[in-house]
């Protein structure tokens, strides 16, 4: 089984492909400030999407919590599953990530405040936003935690595509804010997470990035 590249332990290392820390500082910043701006936007149009990120919106509905606070506490539980098959590097970087999300969370509606946008629009754009912020974060050895780290793992020990993974994992999560949210809002939600676990699914595959 080739071992994909999200784990660059078993790889071997190409002369100058390697990240510094330096790129994967601007990396991680990079790629949480693209998620948590899509994640701002679906949360502006009241709909989810999958993953943690999209149980944390679906809470945050019913509860009058900050989506930060909720987003950091869904996903302590996988810090464990984290440390026992990624290591303390990726759990570490993936800490962080969640941190620097959490705290984004509370500055963009500052910047922006209410947003009035069509939902389509809103769940489309806001999707596209989180997959290419997840790849960023993906191709730095880090992720958002929750769900990212299930279907990494699989894709490392088990050969599956995190994409496919995360997408089953998150039509239960899009399934189960129908308690919450009307019946139009989430099928464009589902067509939303689909879009974005398709994103992961043809970009972020074994042999397909050299870079780590």
């Amino acid at each position: 089984m080739t071992a994909p590249l999200s784990d660059p332990s078993h790889l071997p290392v190409p002369p100058g492909v390697k990240h510094t820390w330096f790129e994967d500082a601007a990396g991680i910043l990079v790629g949480t400030f693209v998620v948590s701006l899509g994640l701002f936007l679906l949360k502006s149009v009241h709909a989810v999407t999958g993953g943690t990120a999209g149980l944390s919106l679906l809470v945050g509905y019913v509860v009058d919590v900050p989506f930060g606070a909720l987003f950091a506490l869904i996903n302590l539980p996988f810090f464990l599953l984290a440390i026992s098959k990624k290591g303390w590097d990726f759990t570490i970087r993936t800490g962080i990530c969640i941190a620097i999300v959490s705290v984004l969370s509370a500055v963009h509606p500052r910047m922006f405040g209410d947003l009035d946008l069509p939902v389509a629009y809103g769940v489309l754009a806001g999707n596209v936003l989180a997959g290419v912020g997840l790849l960023i974060l993906f191709r730095h050895r880090s992720s958002v935690g929750g769900f990212n780290i299930v279907a990494l793992v699989a894709q490392d020990r088990l050969g599956w595509r995190a994409g496919y993974v995360q997408m089953a994992l998150d039509t239960v999560v899009v399934l189960a804010s129908l308690t919450v949210v009307d019946v139009g809002t989430v099928l464009v939600s589902a067509a939303g997470a689909a879009l974005l676990n398709l994103i992961l699914a043809m970009n972020h595959r074994p042999g397909r990035y050299a870079g780590y």
